[in-house]
């Protein structure tokens, strides 16, 4: 089985997966020997470890590096937080997801942001696309900021929920995580 395989099949399996993310080879190393089945990424901790806010300001080099340097010490399967995919280009986006998959990822994780459900869409397309160009059954899970950005409150926000988590599966995502903000839930309840 491959290591894609391994890694689909964990989200899909009997027991819970949990995901620990890590931002460098040894957190991921640790993670690794504390039992962890597969490794992800946090976008944030990635990018203040190397002195740039989070929200796609890290040099793309700098994320392939460090997804290569995990890739490097781990035996698991390893998945990659791309935010928005480091462009609203989805060719620029394809691009990156080719250089994940050439680090040795099998995973990724992308957020639609503020930017609108078409956009994202079009990006999950790319990346599906690049990926069977690399012969690699990549894990595309989508997270989605309805609830973070308080883009909607209220039975209108599940609605918006589930609408842009079939649209994001109609365009080949896998799985979908659906942030919620405390202090957005307290204002959305006022």
């Amino acid at each position: 089985m491959t290591s894609a395989n391994t890694f689909r099949a964990l989200h899909y399996g009997n027991e819970l997966l949990l995901l620990a993310n890590a931002w460098d080879p040894g957190s991921a190393r640790l993670i690794e020997s504390l039992g962890a089945r597969a490794i992800a990424t946090t976008s944030a901790g990635l990018a203040w470890s190397r002195g740039y806010p989070d929200g796609d300001a890290l040099p793309i080099e700098q994320l392939l590096t460090t997804a290569r340097d995990i890739a490097r010490v781990i035996r698991v399967p390893l998945s990659i937080d791309i935010e928005g995919g480091y462009s609203d280009d989805p060719a620029v986006v394809a691009r990156v997801v080719s250089g994940i998959i050439d680090a040795g990822a099998v995973g990724i994780n992308i957020e639609d942001g503020a930017g609108s459900p078409d956009l994202l869409c079009a990006k999950i397309e790319a990346a599906r696309h690049s990926a069977t160009r690399a012969g690699v059954d990549l894990f595309i899970n989508v997270r989605t900021d309805v609830y973070l950005r308080g883009m909607a409150s209220g039975d209108a926000a599940v609605r918006e929920v589930i609408r842009r988590a079939e649209r994001y599966r109609s365009a080949g995502c896998d799985g979908i995580f659906v942030p919620w903000s405390r202090r957005r839930g307290r204002q959305s309840r006022q």
